[in-house]
């Protein structure tokens, strides 16, 4: 491929947050051409429309959903879709060759079952489903690369497991102690309005939701099964946060060794991130800040030891527009492409 031949790529559901961080990322990438946008509800309109500031780099109309239209113009397609609809569509997207990132939770499960219990919905898609390969190349880079179908990671999940992995793949923790406690900006409740995400509502305050039964709850626990190679239960509690961008994931567990100190672990981690660009390990005693991460696909960790009650405390901080889902997407993308993973990916935050 030359240097000016661009991959033609389309965003289907581009009228969400999701939607429209990736169509900033695409318009800024060297080597990708956004070559459809879709959605049913907002179909016929100007892209400008919808997102004014775009309007003097996106002179695009929303196209109505026509598989065998996209699948003719595009390479690879992003599904930035509610649950339940991308299963609906890949199938046919896989079978005409397209590569498929899905940004909803239809492949992110190795077992369907525990998708259908938790989402409610049943599938007819299993043996596709089963080709899926988890967004997060942290760690599953060398599967993404040769993969067709990508489920790319919640936000909460891809905060959660950054901290929570080098503890598990490496044995260092009590498993049944993991507890992720974790607070999100407001956007990652989606553009449609909902009363708790006004401004009134939102605003001056701080509240957990979904207590025990969060749908992110079976994805983390999914992957530190995986990592630990044998079934872990982790406890987690979203809150929502009255900011727009961003998510604070604080990580407790018990330690195996008491006689680990904070040295260790960053030592551990430096080693177990050694290859991961987008992860910033930060020296001992500095504590991630969303902000940071703000508009960009970095990750950032901090970690802690407490000898006085022998747990590990590690701190996560991403955008969860960005690390949380669109840039991971292209992250990912870029691995399938057999590109470097940071290719067209903001490396810097707007500060402060």
């Amino acid at each position: 491929m030359g240097d000016l031949e661009r991959v033609p790529v389309g965003v289907i559901g581009a009228s969400g947050y999701g939607g429209v961080q990736l169509v900033r990322l695409l318009t800024d990438h060297p080597k990708l051409e956004l070559a459809y946008l879709g959605g049913d509800s907002s179909a016929g309109q100007e892209y400008s429309s919808l997102y004014p500031h775009l309007g003097h780099q996106v002179q695009q109309m929303i196209e109505p959903i026509d598989l065998e239209k996209i699948a003719d113009r595009c390479q690879a397609v992003f599904l930035s879709l509610p649950n339940g609809l991308a299963c609906k569509m890949a199938p046919t997207l896989l079978e005409k060759g397209c590569k498929v990132l899905d940004l909803s939770a239809d492949y992110r499960f190795s077992d369907l079952d525990t998708y259908t219990h938790w989402y409610g919905l049943e599938r007819d898609d299993r043996e596709v489903a089963e080709t899926a390969v988890y967004g997060l190349p942290e760690l599953y880079r060398d599967r993404i690369a040769e993969a067709q179908l990508v489920g790319c990671p919640g936000c909460y999940p891809t905060a959660s497991l950054m901290a929570l992995s080098p503890l598990f793949k490496q044995g260092l923790v009590l498993t049944e102690t993991a507890i992720v406690d974790a607070k999100s900006g407001t956007s990652g409740g989606g553009r449609q309005p909902k009363t708790g995400l006004l401004l009134a509502e939102a605003d001056n305050s701080l509240g957990a939701y979904s207590v025990a039964g969060h749908r992110h709850t079976p994805e983390i626990e999914q992957i530190c099964s995986d990592l630990a190679g044998h079934e872990v239960l982790v406890q987690f509690t979203p809150h929502l946060i009255p900011m727009v961008r961003g998510i604070l994931a604080t990580v407790y567990a018990t330690l195996r060794d008491p006689g680990l100190v904070r040295e260790d672990l960053l030592t551990i981690y430096g080693a177990f991130y050694r290859n991961s660009p987008w992860v910033k390990l930060l020296p001992g005693g500095v504590y991630p800040q969303t902000k940071w991460a703000w508009g960009t696909n970095l990750c950032y960790i901090g970690v802690e030891v407490d000898p006085r009650t022998n747990r590990v405390i590690v701190m996560s901080a991403i955008d969860n527009l960005m690390k949380g889902q669109a840039g991971q997407a292209i992250q990912c993308l870029n691995l399938m492409m057999g590109w470097e993973e940071t290719l067209g990916l903001p490396k810097l935050s707007f500060y402060p």
